[in-house]
């Protein structure tokens, strides 16, 4: 019994979608079914791997996999997490893993981080560990091409096991930057799941232990604590370590785990029982109304039931899921594989292997019935467990509310009088008629980079790199020059909500609702970008489903998006509450203040206020969009990925070559014709503080510096500016958290885009260190980042630094060869460089080549001279700081100048607090008057 149908035929109770047939996957259709009992218990023993258990009680497991070559996948599972921790220990578990990167009994201050940084595997935030409720984890990714590293990499593992030392030293270092790590989770978003958290799990432990804990505790605990907590469940029978990756011997990888792992003891012995804290069920519904002032924005089913075409839907976009991991079985990522066998040890989840996974889900998927799911959904009322929870900015319903709600809808579930849905019709094909296909009027070959280039009849040119990176994966973009820089200031608020109206109302012919279900068992999605410059549309598909990838966009050009009173409305009204959501948002009020510092004063940037919404007129704006997407022959189009030619070719002149051409172009093609952004950065050194009420209290910090590359040094600049970019970010971490303890982490962002796209002329743009920090620290922590900067400008970086930066960077870029994606973008540049002539073949081996070029050339000198001239030099003459910071209540500041004096009240601060309460008293009345006008 095959569920997938032959090619030629519709598929079951969805119509045919799409028109011709293509070929599914190799293999799938014929893959055998199952004869299995649903009373049968799946393996226990995971499939697929060198697995067992050391004499200490350590357990393990190994398994071979190439993708990505000659890399490592490696963890060390800890199935101890928070719920553990007493209540002066809260938060415990997760100091405990921060410090295991700090110092081991082989390694101290950050050397850890040092030795995965020298051979390019990144340490970050949230990269290396996780602690939650239930277990710690210890990821590394690690390249294995050189004799020793995966034995050094695997011996990190091992120090985490038994070896990470507690000092008082060590704890005072990093508890800064969990302290940050805890700020930063207090944000709107934070504070909302930390609430549902807890509501969830009412009357367990785990309402109680957050794993990121308490600030009182992570302020003051001892480091006797937590070396008491670490020695107390940190026993090898309750770890795991874990190793797939690219070696070709599984057993020799066994015999490292032995080597390093095999003479360790736990210190707790007998090792201590793993309590389990169950959580109660409960029958009446719980309620939560959750009010965040930061905030952005089942009965029908159990009383009809679901119909058959959505149960095929479901049944098919399911069967599309599992077939595609079939097919790309081989290609797995390592972390995927990792990832699949630590659920093994946490949860006893089954490994049984894709195969065999996708042999029963292809034997099970037909015979779910309607009957079955809504019979399932029975274990979904309000009685079985149900949490109820509303999240709003302001206060407007109560719990006494929400009950009220829960309680109709029984009743009327009760009475059967609740509607039964309206179902859509959906069309079955997304091309009504089949286009007249285009023809090829130009060809080249471009072997350096295997690709083919193609200029269609229309104008479209197209160009396409065959790989076999993932057997289900073809990914394309196109783009066209042209954007929001060409629109004067009376239509600009307008046609940038263009793409917001047409994607709610639907930019393929079909409204988004109707086009999910048309899409339903398809790999394929579309989507469309207006930038200021450019605009662009992206794909993503399945080689079986790329004739509806190219369908979606023949649609996207060939149809008109237009605006209807009713759907325009509900779009305004959706767009209105993200504004309101914004304006309550710290962090927007400060990016707002960033861009309009370091970019200029000028509508660009500007966010748009209610104001300007009323404004927005949503016929211009439909018409602006479909006129960016019209005209074929202002378009590049780049497809990478699995393609058969002899297939995909005919459906590229069908769906791409059939748009139709235009009389006239529609945007300039020319990039020499853009009209530039008004972008200029700050001559003088500006620094601000930018002030926003907080539920809690927050500080972000941006420091801005100009970058200017010249044209004479741009091939080479762009690659220099990289390299810097990961060099500053790694140093002013070293800093800022390995050396002072005040921050999480640091991101080093780079801005290019101050000038038009031309061929000539200098790039402008920007260089951005960001981080959070605790808000009195800001300032100096600015001076120190300032200092790292001068330091690298006038003294140059180390040898080690730069070899560093040079492992880090080829390791990504060995990666990316691997990924459809990594050539996808890297063709693109191409098209889109400066020297780009007509030759997209020559102008990627020139880029190439710059690479190489400048890797080669990369001394701690030449860093030091391309910091001098991409950064201002000194940097410190010319540069922008933006500091977050909380907004203090009228209450507060009165507090805070009475405080003053520490010996009572002087007669100034008398003096400031009369004048204070003059104010209040005076903005009070003044509220009062405008409130009763209003009413």
């Amino acid at each position: 019994m095959d569920l997938l149908p032959p090619a030629s035929e519709a598929p079951a109770g969805g119509g045919a979608v799409g028109g011709r047939g293509l070929r599914r996957g190799v293999g799938f259709p014929s893959l055998k079914l199952v004869n299995v009992s649903m009373e049968e218990a799946l393996p226990a023993e995971p499939v697929g791997v060198a697995y067992g258990r050391l004499t200490n009680g350590l357990t393990y497991y190994v398994r071979s996999n190439p993708k990505p070559r000659m890399r490592a996948a490696l963890s060390l599972a800890v199935k101890v997490g928070s719920v553990v921790e007493e209540e002066d220990e809260r938060g415990v578990a997760h100091i405990v893993e921060h410090l295991a990167f700090s110092a081991t009994s082989r390694y101290t201050n950050h050397d850890i981080v040092r030795f995965l940084e020298s051979i390019g595997a990144e340490f970050g935030a949230c990269q290396n560990a996780l602690t939650s409720s239930d277990e710690t984890i210890y990821e590394l990714l690690v390249p294995v091409d050189k004799p020793g590293l995966l034995s050094q990499a695997i011996s990190v593992l091992a120090e985490f096991s038994s070896e990470v030392r507690v000092s008082a030293e060590d704890l005072e270092k990093e508890r800064g930057a969990v302290l940050e790590e805890y700020r930063g989770g207090r944000n709107a978003t934070g504070r909302m799941q930390d609430s549902h958290w807890t509501l969830l799990f009412e009357g367990s432990k785990y309402a109680e232990c957050l794993p990121i804990g308490t600030e009182k505790v992570i302020r003051t605990v001892t480091h006797e604590a937590v070396r008491n907590f670490y020695h107390k469940w940190y026993n090898l029978s309750n770890m795991a370590v874990f190793a797939v990756g690219d070696f070709p011997d599984t057993q020799a990888v066994v015999e490292l785990i032995k080597e390093h792992f095999g003479q360790k003891a736990s210190i707790s012995c007998p090792p201590l029982v793993i309590p389990e804290f169950p959580v109660p069920s409960h029958i009446e519904p719980r309620f939560s109304c959750f009010v965040e002032s930061e905030a952005a924005g089942v009965a029908r089913a159990r009383l009809y039931g679901f119909s058959e075409r959505e149960i095929s839907i479901v049944r098919a976009l399911m069967m599309s899921e599992i077939e595609s991991a079939y097919l790309e079985r081989d290609q797995m990522q390592s972390t995927s594989l990792r990832d699949e066998y630590l659920q093994h040890f946490l949860r006893e989840e089954p490994v049984v292997g894709i195969e065999y996974e996708a042999r029963l889900q292809k034997t099970l998927l037909p015979y779910i019935s309607s009957a079955e799911v809504v019979k399932f959904a029975e274990n979904f009322s309000t009685t079985s467990s149900c949490v109820i929870k509303i999240v709003e900015p302001r206060a407007h319903a109560s719990l006494e509310d929400l009950k009220a709600v829960v309680l109709k809808v029984n009743t009327l579930e009760e009475k059967r009088s609740i509607p039964p849905w309206e179902e859509e019709q959906i069309p079955e094909e997304i091309v009504s008629q089949s286009p007249v296909p285009g023809i090829i009027v130009d060809k080249v070959e471009h072997p350096g980079i295997g690709a083919t280039e193609m200029i269609l009849s229309n104008g479209m040119r197209v160009c396409y790199k065959c790989t076999d990176f993932l057997d289900d994966q073809v990914v394309f973009t196109g783009f066209a020059y042209g954007g929001l820089s060409e629109l004067s200031e009376d239509e600009y608020t307008s046609c940038t909500m263009g793409s917001t109206i047409a994607g709610e109302i639907g930019i393929f012919g079909y409204r988004p609702s109707v086009l999910m279900d048309m899409l339903a068992g398809k790999r394929a999605e579309v989507g469309t970008k207006v930038g200021a410059y450019m605009r662009s549309f992206s794909g993503d598909c399945s080689p079986s489903d790329l004739e509806i990838g190219l369908q979606l966009v023949y649609q996207l050009f060939t149809t008109k998006v237009e605006p209807r009173e009713e759907e325009v409305k509900i779009v305004m009204q959706m767009a209105e509450e993200a504004i309101y959501a914004q304006e309550r948002d710290p962090y927007t009020a400060f990016a707002n203040r960033s861009r309009e510092i370091n970019y200029g004063n000028s509508y660009f940037f500007k966010p748009i206020r209610i104001s300007d919404l009323k404004k927005v007129n949503p016929i211009r704006a439909c018409e602006y969009f479909n006129m960016c997407f019209k005209d074929p022959s202002a378009f590049t189009v780049v497809v990478v990925g699995n393609i058969d030619p002899a297939i995909s070719i005919p459906l590229i002149l069908e769906y791409l070559g059939g748009i139709p051409k235009v009389q006239d172009t529609v945007q300039p093609l020319s990039r020499e014709d853009l009209k530039g952004l008004p972008f200029k950065f700050p001559e003088t050194i500006i620094r601000e503080v930018v002030r926003s009420p907080m539920v809690e209290a927050q500080c972000f910090v941006q420091l801005g510096f100009p970058v200017v590359l010249k044209s004479t040094m741009m091939t080479e600049d762009i690659h220099y500016v990289g390299f810097l970019s990961k060099l500053l970010e790694t140093k002013i971490m070293q800093v800022l958290r390995f050396k002072y303890g005040q921050v999480y982490s640091v991101n080093v962002g780079v801005f290019l885009g101050g000038n038009k796209p031309s061929r000539s002329g200098d790039v402008r743009g920007d260089i951005s260190v960001n981080f959070s920090c605790d808000p009195d620290m800001s300032s100096r922590l600015v001076d120190f980042v300032l200092e790292e900067i001068s330091y690298l400008q006038t003294e140059g970086p180390s040898e080690e630094d730069v070899w560093t930066i040079l492992e880090i960077e080829q390791r990504a870029h060995e990666n990316g060869l691997q990924e459809n994606y990594y050539w996808l973008d890297r063709i693109l540049r191409s098209y889109q460089s400066r020297i780009y002539s007509g030759d997209v073949g020559s102008t990627f081996m020139v880029q190439d080549e710059g690479r190489v070029k400048v890797r080669e050339a990369l001394t701690p000198q030449a860093m030091q001279m391309a910091l001098r001239r991409v950064i201002s030099f000194p940097c410190k003459k010319q540069y922008t700081v933006v500091i977050l910071m909380p907004k203090s209540s009228c209450w507060n500041s009165l507090i805070s100048v009475v405080c003053w004096s520490s010996g009572g009240f002087s007669r100034d601060a008398k003096i400031l607090a009369g004048m204070a309460g003059a104010l209040v008293v005076a903005a009070s009345l003044w509220r009062y008057s405008r409130g009763a006008l209003r009413s």
